[in-house]
């Protein structure tokens, strides 16, 4: 921002209004204009829609088929309504791969690149839609919680619990699709990066967490990532180092940006095609 100095009628110095830096206006725009095509797309593509659809039913009935069936000790509304968003998280991070991988699949990437040459603004606007797309998911998979447990019969609970909890899931939430559409930038391929993230995810770690200490346990990505949603594990030494919600978020938040970072290098040093 600048400004110029002219003279009044008086003959004494006036302050000409300050002029915005035309590069910064310039890269707004630009920024704007990827925004508007990133949510284009995203409203326009039916995996998308059936991808929150899916969240909903899915988090709904599995939470109230918990409610309903599973008697094993007294339950809550409380207790149980973020027991869906563990399934909002797959559903966030296989969108966040998608709003990448489809691109590069599809051949649509390179009339992307042409139309905006500057790789780091469409990856800033994938970044941003992907994290608005993910806390939508987040919010859509605690309120599918809620409905279940609550259809599933059970007694409210401590429900001044419920708020806080429910943030720390939407930031999971958004954190996953984040972290999948890192993934997606690198991978480029969706089967490829979906089939590797779940497989970490629902194996791997699984095994890594029961042979490793839990002291190095818990800084892997979803043991992290699950402790956003505060699930009990039976282990008393796990539980004895557990991380602090705070913990759990930067531990987490610290691979999606990771991921970020990794593939937002390779969208710069890659081919459009």
């Amino acid at each position: 921002m600048t400004s110029t100095t002219t003279i009044s009628a008086t003959g004494t110095p006036a302050a000409s209004p300050p002029t915005l830096d035309p590069v910064a206006v310039s890269t707004v725009r630009r920024l704007g204009r990827a925004l508007v095509s990133e949510s284009i797309k995203l409203t326009t593509v039916r995996s998308y829609r059936a991808i929150a659809a899916l969240t909903v039913a899915v988090g709904t009935l599995v939470t109230w088929g918990v409610a309903r069936y599973v008697d094993d000790e007294p339950m809550t509304v409380a207790m149980l309504f973020l027991f869906a968003s563990v399934f909002t998280a797959v559903f966030a991070a296989v969108a966040g791969i998608l709003l990448f991988s489809t691109e590069a699949q599809h051949g649509s990437l390179g009339p992307t690149l042409s139309a905006q040459p500057r790789r780091w603004v469409v990856a800033a606007a994938k970044a941003t839609t992907t994290a608005v797309f993910g806390a939508a998911l987040g919010l859509a998979g605690v309120a599918a919680g809620l409905l279940g447990a609550v259809l599933g019969g059970i007694p409210a609970g401590h429900t001044s619990t419920i708020l806080e909890s429910s943030l720390w899931a939407v930031a999971f939430a958004t954190l996953s699709a984040l972290l999948g559409l890192g993934v997606g930038m690198a991978a480029r391929h969706s089967t490829v990066a979906i089939s590797g993230l779940l497989v970490w995810w629902l194996v791997v770690e699984n095994l890594l967490a029961v042979f490793l200490d839990p002291q190095l346990s818990r800084f892997l990505p979803f043991v992290a990532g699950n402790g956003l949603l505060q699930i009990v594990v039976d282990d008393p030494d796990a539980l004895a180092v557990a991380l602090s919600l705070p913990q759990n978020a930067a531990v987490f938040g610290g691979y999606s940006l990771l991921a970020l970072v990794v593939g937002a290098a390779l969208l710069h040093r890659r081919d459009a095609h």
